[in-house]
């Protein structure tokens, strides 16, 4: 199948077409001719004039919930969120029912993706069924398909065991992902420990439980000299932990969520369950400094961190309600309200250059010979995600008819074309 897109501005820093208005012709799959105008029919045409074609998005910490808890997402209702979210690979969680800690479960994800118009990439547990006692069998889980390996929504809590996965994934050249809280500290909080929790008379969280578990992860990754990702980092000192250890030349990276940039633990203030999170949404100061972070080119990716939940786990009261949105199908939206001055290059820097080159996924430039692996997206549209246009199973979302900055035109992978 031909596909044709017309006048698309490309943004790519691999591409010699950067920053360029071109037409880009793709058969089966692959990038066949990039020109100024190309004469030629095609099976799919669309006019992209004032739209931005980049290499695909790719989120690193998401959960499907699959296998096990398909009530809340499968593979597939997750894949279609993506899809609608612009993202062309997605990493998912192990923390499923049978927990995803060999290569059985592993080929069964790949599997699965096989079949879809864009990459589910499973991330192997680090340790087995996530307990975080003994080292999962990560070498196997790589051989089959695993992108990378973490306890998910359960970080290693114990230094030395954690220390020593660091040193095993060296073997293979993995890398590992990490949410930063250390459980001794914190433990029963409910949202940020400051002015809003004390109002609300809930139970907080201090900011000191991530950042101390930032700072160990530092350290045994200065001894071990391997690779870790940071996601969901949500206060500004944490933020400057990872980014002096990547001045030291630690192979170290982070990233932050929507959520983080767009809202503040003032947002608790209604008890709205679906504002509540884990890490808890932190202060506005926390909130303005990343913001000033992004902007500045020191995050290194937006993570989507997209975790739903049956209706039933968050329609109760806010201290019995599950933690966690949907958040791949508003991401990027998200983001631009946040930031509505962040650059093209610097969404697609966020969203997808970096953490190809963190996970060494293929580069999919926009050049002649180069596979067609593309987002759409449009600074200037308007999203407004409603029941109808909601791809994902679960409805968990603070962003239901509300309107946001910029929206995802849609994707080109796998010789497909899928517009919004």
């Amino acid at each position: 199948m031909d596909i044709l897109l017309r006048n698309a501005t490309i943004v790519d820093e691999h591409s010699e077409h950067n920053f360029t208005q071109k037409d880009i012709l793709v058969s089966d799959g692959k990038i066949v001719a990039v020109d100024q105008h190309i004469e030629r029919q095609a099976d799919k045409e669309v006019d992209l004039s004032g739209k931005f074609v980049a290499p695909g998005f790719v989120d690193v910490f998401s959960h499907f919930n699959d296998p096990g808890m398909e009530q809340k997402e499968t593979v597939e209702t997750g894949a279609a969120a993506a899809i609608a979210g612009g993202y062309t690979d997605v990493f998912i969680l192990p923390n499923t029912k049978p927990v995803v800690d060999s290569k059985s479960f592993v080929e069964y994800i790949t599997q699965k993706s096989d079949k879809l118009p864009i990459n589910i990439r499973p991330l192997g547990a680090a340790t087995k069924k996530i307990e975080g006692k003994e080292i999962a069998e990560m070498y196997d889980m790589y051989q089959s398909g695993a992108i990378a390996f973490t306890d998910g929504l359960y970080p290693v809590q114990s230094a030395g065991l954690f220390l020593k996965i660091l040193q095993y994934v060296k073997s293979f050249n993995g890398v590992l992902i990490e949410q930063p809280f250390e459980n001794t500290i914190g433990s029963h909080g409910l949202v940020n420990e400051g002015i809003v929790s004390t109002q609300l008379g809930l139970p907080g969280i201090p900011a000191i439980s991530e950042e101390i578990f930032i700072q160990r992860e530092i350290e045994l990754l200065r001894y071990a000299e391997s690779k870790l990702h940071i996601t969901g980092v949500s206060t500004k000192r944490g933020a400057e932990l990872v980014l002096t250890a990547k001045e030291e030349g630690l192979q170290i990276t982070f990233s932050v969520t929507p959520h983080h940039l767009l809202f503040c633990d003032e947002n608790v203030m209604t008890y709205d369950t679906n504002f509540k999170f884990n890490p808890p949404l932190r202060t506005r100061k926390d909130r303005d400094a990343l913001r000033q972070l992004v902007l500045d080119n020191k995050v290194d990716a937006i993570a989507a961190h997209h975790f739903p939940q049956h209706w039933d786990d968050k329609i109760l009261e806010f201290e019995y309600a599950k933690n966690g949105t949907t958040s791949l199908q508003t991401a990027y939206a998200a983001v631009q309200t946040a930031i509505p001055e962040l650059k093209p290059e610097q969404i697609v820097t966020l969203f997808s250059s970096n953490m190809r080159q963190v996970f060494g996924l293929e580069n999919v430039g926009v050049n002649v010979g180069s596979t067609a692996q593309f987002t759409i997206f449009d600074p200037k549209g308007k999203t407004i995600l409603t029941k109808e246009n909601n791809r994902s199973k679960a409805l968990n979302s603070p962003f239901f008819d509300k309107e946001l900055n910029g929206a995802i035109v849609g994707i080109v992978y796998k010789n497909n074309l899928i517009l919004n």
